[in-house]
C-alpha cells in the first residue's frame, strides 16, 4: 500500500511509520556527521577565518569596526552555512540512498525537515555559537552579543529550511557549490537585513521585537514552503 502523497502533511504526521522514518534519518544525519564532520567543521572553520581575517582590514583601535562588527558576523555566518549546505544530499545521491528514500514510500517533505533539522544542529549551531565569541573580539556589548546569538538561532531554522531544497534541486550537478550559493544568497538577505538589525536596535535602545516577529514569520512561511518544494526538488534531480 503506498505511503501518504508528499504534500499530505496531516496524513503524514498522523503516521507512525512516518514519523519514524523522520526520527530514523534525523539520527542517521546526527551520527553520520559525527563519524564525518567534514562539511560542519569546514563551515565553521570558514567562519573563523572569515571573522579573524576582516580586522586586518582596519585599524585595530577603529570606530568602525565595532559599528560593522554585526554586519560581518552576520555575513560570514551566511556564507559559512551555503558552504555546508552544497554536501547536505550528496553522498544520498551517489550512492542511491536518495532514490531508495523516493521508491519506499517515505515522505519526501520528512527527508527534507530531516534533512533541514539536522544542518540546523550540526552546521549552523556550531556557527551561531562562534559568532557570540566573534563578536565579542569585536567589542560587541554583552547585551548585543545576546540578541546576534539569539537572533541567528532563530534565523538558522530559515536558513537551513530554505537551503535544504536547493540543496536537492543543485546536487549531482557540475559546479554545485556555485549555482548553490547564486540561487541561495538571495533568498537570506532578507534574514540578514533583519537578523542584524535587531542588535543594532537594541544597541540603540530601541528594541528588537519587530525583527524577531520578522524573523518567526519568516520561519513560519519557510517551514510551509520549504519540506514540500524539497519533495519536489528530489523528484526533478532523480526524474
Amino acid at each position: 500500500m503506498p505511503g501518504p502523497r508528499y504534500y499530505d502533511f496531516a496524513g503524514v504526521l498522523n503516521s507512525p511509520h512516518q514519523r519514524g522514518v523522520l526520527l530514523g534519518l534525523l539520527r542517521r544525519e546526527l551520527l553520520r556527521n559525527w563519524r564525518e564532520p567534514g562539511e560542519a567543521v569546514h563551515g565553521a572553520l570558514l567562519f573563523i577565518l572569515i571573522a579573524t581575517i576582516f580586522p586586518f582590514a582596519t585599524e585595530p583601535t577603529s570606530a568602525a569596526l565595532g559599528e560593522f562588527a554585526v554586519g560581518i558576523v552576520w555575513v560570514a555566518a551566511m556564507v559559512a552555512a551555503t558552504l555546508s549546505l552544497d554536501g547536505l544530499f550528496r553522498a544520498d545521491f551517489h550512492d542511491g540512498s536518495l532514490e531508495l528514500m523516493a521508491t519506499s514510500g517515505a515522505s519526501l517533505a520528512l527527508v527534507g525537515i530531516g534533512k533541514a533539522g539536522a544542518h540546523y544542529l550540526t552546521a549552523w549551531l556550531p556557527i551561531a555559537l562562534l559568532a557570540g565569541l566573534a563578536s565579542l573580539m569585536f567589542g560587541v556589548s554583552v547585551g548585543m552579543i545576546g540578541v546576534v546569538v539569539a537572533s541567528l538561532l532563530v534565523a538558522g531554522l530559515s536558513i537551513s529550511l530554505i537551503g535544504t531544497p536547493i540543496s536537492a534541486l543543485t546536487v549531482g550537478l557540475r559546479g554545485s557549490g556555485m549555482l548553490l550559493a547564486l540561487l541561495i544568497l538571495p533568498l537570506y538577505i532578507p534574514l540578514l537585513i533583519f537578523g542584524a538589525s535587531a542588535a543594532v536596535s537594541f544597541g540603540q535602545h530601541r528594541g528588537a521585537a519587530a525583527e524577531f516577529y520578522f524573523l518567526a514569520g519568516y520561519l513560519a512561511l519557510a517551514l510551509t514552503i520549504a519540506p514540500w518544494a524539497t519533495a519536489a526538488a528530489i523528484r526533478i534531480r532523480l526524474s
